[in-house]
């Protein structure tokens, strides 16, 4: 840090399992990569190449060699898992895993149908190969899963060899974990958390108001993904009590007298 703040709320070192932060790459170039490790990467752990994108994406042995070279692990999306599904090419997926030298992939099933018992065997047999991210949750708006079945499909894919359960919100944050306004599905959460230790999961949480909502439940430390590169330096002082949202929030744990809103 560049001066010194007393009462900051304490961070979790890199590498972390807790306070994990992923930023989601829709695209970046190289040169708006370079920039985007030179501003935040002290501040990343991990970043998805969002859905699909790397089929697309120019130049992707270079963009991918500059974030390891930065410490970053990469994966690809989880849409891009379901589209070698899809089309019974999952040991192609494998091998796409090996060309490109991934250390973690997601196994996510918001887009096709997928037997679960099915999605824990891909779970289990990629776990031998990389880190596994398994992704919990429907893109569709009009599908809602109980709580006792997001529970009941974390721990299954836990058990199968998962590293950490992602719950789903897309990428505007309108699905899965939130209503279409974007509001946090609160019940739903706390629910989830009576099972599952929430360092096993990550919150996908675009939207600033969803960012706050969990580091106000569950401290500095909550894992959030899905976050704009733009957005990393504004959610790491969001996370430090740094910016308006959070202010008072961790000034008060530490001092209850404090006068404030």
């Amino acid at each position: 840090m560049n001066y010194t703040l007393n009462s900051l709320p304490s961070r979790e070192a890199k590498p972390r399992d807790r306070g994990f932060t992923m930023a989601m790459d829709k695209g970046l170039s190289i040169r708006e990569t370079e920039d985007f490790l030179e501003v935040a990467g002290e501040y990343v752990d991990i970043v998805k190449l969002g859905w699909a994108t790397s089929f697309v994406t120019p130049n992707l042995k270079r963009k991918l060699d500059i974030y390891r070279e930065a410490g970053i692990p990469t994966y690809f999306g989880g849409t891009l898992f379901e589209a070698f599904i899809v089309r019974n090419q999952f040991d192609e997926y494998r091998r796409v895993l090996d060309q490109y030298q991934m250390t973690f992939a997601e196994v996510s099933d918001g887009s096709i149908e997928l037997d679960h018992g099915k999605k824990c065997e891909y779970i289990q047999t990629l776990s031998e190969q990389v880190t596994v991210l398994s992704e919990v949750g429907s893109k569709d708006a009009e599908k809602i899963i109980p709580p006792y079945m997001w529970i009941k499909l974390m721990q299954e894919e836990l058990e199968a060899g998962a590293w950490k359960v992602i719950g789903e919100a897309r990428e505007g944050g309108n699905v899965g974990l939130f209503r279409s306004t974007g509001e946090v599905r609160s019940g739903l959460v706390d629910e989830i958390l009576t099972k599952i230790p929430f360092e096993k999961i990550i919150w996908e949480a675009p939207i600033k108001a969803q960012q706050v909502w969990f580091i106000k439940l569950l401290g500095a430390n909550v894992n959030l993904g899905n976050i704009a590169p733009s957005e990393i330096i504004p959610l790491e002082t969001i996370r430090l009590g740094l910016r308006g949202d959070t202010f008072w929030h961790f000034l008060k744990e530490e001092n209850p007298d404090l006068k404030g809103c």
